[in-house]
């Protein structure tokens, strides 16, 4: 990528992170099928690099990536932008515990606050303040456009392949999680 016009042309002939690993065990062991290893070092690896990238945002407002799925969790369930914890923590594959503490420094910070659940007196429901709705409507926006220029070196077809190869492996994931649960269930 150039600082002028912030565009990128992969070079297809370069060889990444992963590659170095592949040719590590091919040295130690030249006949492991590693296909798959490529592909999920690749994947694991460009998770890395987004976080890292996407954390880096996030921190120009004083916020981690946790807090900012918190806090778009809750405006992307719509008015009147409140979920119970529990909806919260299933939603963002965390434990109870973990979310506690969460919610405690967000409540800290201003952008939530904890109400009356109005159809359960014993339970209390998370909802934006008007800080949090200010903060995560300015961070959405940013979000995209940080997403958008960690894709630029691509073009449509290539995110259009990129995208259907990954939903299919996500489905099959979570098929395959969703089958080991029930084996472990019975």
């Amino acid at each position: 990528m150039t600082e002028s016009d912030g565009n990128f042309e992969p070079n297809v002939e370069a060889t990444d992170f992963v590659d170095g690993i592949l040719e590590q065990w091919r040295a130690v062991a030249p006949g492991l099928m590693l296909s798959d290893m490529a592909t999920l070092g690749r994947l694991m690896r460009t998770q890395v690099l987004v976080v890292r990238q996407l954390e880096a945002r996030y921190a120009r407002h004083g916020l981690t990536m946790w807090m900012f799925d918190v806090l778009a969790t809750l405006k992307r369930n719509g008015p009147p932008y409140r979920l119970s914890p529990t909806a919260l923590y299933s939603s963002l594959l965390v434990t109870s515990g973990t979310m506690t503490h969460r919610l405690k420094k967000l409540d800290g910070e201003g952008w939530i606050r904890r109400v009356d659940d109005p159809d359960d007196a014993r339970s209390m429901l998370v909802e934006l303040t008007e800080a949090g709705h200010t903060l995560i409507d300015r961070l959405v926006v940013e979000h995209l456009e940080e997403e958008a220029r960690l894709l630029a070196g691509l073009g449509d077809a290539e995110r259009r392949a990129l995208d259907e190869g990954l939903r299919a492996l996500s489905l099959n994931l979570e098929h395959v999680s969703q089958t080991r649960a029930d084996e472990s269930g019975r």
